[in-house]
């Protein structure tokens, strides 16, 4: 079927599942921090790091986040996460795959950001992994859906602060497969502080892998 405006219903741009007006009218994440990805509120000569980076560096490397969650981001993201609405994990897909293939050094291989199982059968489906499914077919990159488990089902980090999302987020995941990657990006939708990510890269960190990138369609 021919592409159609996930947000207006009008006729879609290229490939997206967007019109070229709403494609265009997406917020974009234009000057951010390199390593976290979060938004500088003036300009700023880039690279740089933000100064939460400088003042507690997370466990991963370089974070890319193309977008910022806020205006049309929320929706496209909820209705694939809440709304089972599957078509928008290959539109989002699509927008971060734009940013990777122009940015990016491409990793050995991508690990969507792993839901604990009591979370997985609740929703019924892991976002980042359909999300990721479509970056790994583009890009040719194998998919890792085993190595690592969410062996602890930890409190939902809405509204919690920074502090105390790195605390939730403390022994969270656990290695049940040895990786064979120096390079590894983590797959998920949305970074808010970056705790769960920073969480998981240390495991990855403590498992011998060299490099740790995040790839986010959004970050707040």
């Amino acid at each position: 079927m021919p592409p159609r405006c996930a947000l207006c219903g009008d006729t879609g741009f290229a490939d997206f599942d967007l019109c070229a007006g709403c494609l265009d009218d997406l917020p974009r994440n234009l000057r951010c921090c390199y390593r976290c990805g979060e938004p500088f509120e003036s300009e700023i000569a880039l690279p740089s790091l933000c100064g939460r980076c400088l003042k507690r560096s997370p466990q991963f490397d370089e974070t890319y986040a193309p977008y910022l969650y806020r205006y049309q981001m929320p929706y496209l993201i909820g209705q694939l996460k809440f709304g089972r609405d599957y078509k928008n994990a290959r539109l989002l897909a699509l927008l971060l795959g734009e940013h990777i293939a122009a940015d990016a050094e491409l990793p050995e291989l991508l690990l969507p950001m792993p839901l604990h199982p009591h979370r997985y059968r609740e929703r019924g489906f892991n976002q980042s992994i359909e999300i990721a499914r479509h970056l790994a077919r583009r890009f040719e990159l194998p998919l890792d859906l085993y190595s690592v488990v969410r062996s602890r089902d930890t409190l939902h980090q809405t509204g919690l602060p920074a502090k105390q999302r790195r605390k939730n987020m403390r022994g969270a995941f656990r290695l049940q497969k040895s990786l064979k990657a120096d390079h590894v990006a983590i797959v998920d939708d949305v970074m808010t502080t970056g705790a769960t990510a920073s969480a998981l890269a240390g495991v990855l960190k403590q498992a011998g892998v060299g490099r740790v990138d995040v790839w986010v369609c959004a970050r707040a």
